[in-house]
């Protein structure tokens, strides 16, 4: 008997009584239908999905870490360095503030977002973060500090950032100038107007 009989007639005694399904009955059996998600499912994967559609922007990949006795300092093209000395020596009021201080960057990064959107939308203009520097490079609050300097940038509200002066925190806090939202610019607008007369 040749090998190809051979292992034909092996795989015959293997496969015994079993027999090839036919027509309809040739899939598994599914269980019970699925029912749709109730509303409390869909509230819950909505905020979630809100919630990390906020953090995915920040992202918490590679950063440059800043020496830890470098001072930050970020503004966008139009914004004057008049503007940016003034907010570096504290010449405007602190409008609200964050601390982060011993924070975990996890954290960190979802507490930014909304403080930035809320001081926005309530027309605040000049707010400090606190966020302490560390003296090592890799220490945890020089890696804060150099991921806010990342993480700043990012969004469209944030005209300009600097490190603090030394009543403020020094180079443990952050400065962060927003920009006008549309409302205030519109206000300005009439009350340039009315002084014109």
């Amino acid at each position: 008997m040749s090998q190809a009989n051979r292992d034909d007639v092996d795989f015959r005694a293997l496969m015994g009584d079993v027999r090839p399904l036919h027509g309809a009955t040739n899939r598994a059996d599914p269980g019970r239908a699925r029912h749709a998600p109730s509303d409390a499912q869909l509230a819950r994967r909505e905020s979630a999905a809100a919630e990390a559609a906020g953090r995915d922007f920040l992202s918490d990949d590679f950063v440059d870490l800043v020496p830890p006795f470098d001072p930050l300092a970020f503004h966008r093209d139009g914004i004057q360095q008049a503007v940016v000395d003034r907010l570096r020596h504290g010449g405007y009021p602190v409008q609200a503030s964050l601390h982060l201080l011993r924070r975990p960057l996890e954290e960190c990064r979802r507490l930014l977002p909304p403080f930035i959107r809320e001081a926005y939308a309530h027309d605040l203009r000049s707010v400090l973060i606190v966020h302490g520097r560390g003296r090592e490079i890799d220490s945890p609050p020089n890696v804060l500090r150099s991921y806010l300097a990342k993480w700043l940038g990012a969004f469209d509200e944030v005209q300009a950032f600097v490190s603090a002066g030394q009543a403020e925190g020094g180079l443990g806090a952050t400065w962060v100038m927003l920009r006008k939202s549309e409302r205030a610019r519109s206000a300005n607008r009439e009350r340039q107007q009315k002084r014109r007369g």
